[in-house]
């Protein structure tokens, strides 16, 4: 027999005992997670910001609402703020 985890015999019994412990759910959800962590630590090592928004995008999004009144307090009825 071989030594180490060369056999697939050894890999076979890794999966199960894997499969065992988390669920068959649970492990895509790990892989995906285990996959995002890692593009976001490449990223930032990179220096990328790949999930942050464009200036432009913020700039559009940032008008004021013309409409918008003062919050009333529940208790009292004045103006909050």
């Amino acid at each position: 027999m071989l030594s180490g985890f060369e056999s697939p015999f050894h890999i076979l019994i890794i999966a199960v005992v894997v499969l065992l412990l988390f669920g068959a759910k649970r492990i895509p959800e790990m892989g995906r997670s285990l996959g995002t962590g890692m593009r976001e630590f490449r990223d930032g090592m990179l220096g990328r910001e790949s999930s942050a928004p464009s200036q432009g995008a913020l700039e559009s999004s940032a008008r004021p609402v013309e409409s918008a009144r003062p919050v009333e307090s529940a208790r009292h009825g004045h103006p909050v703020g």
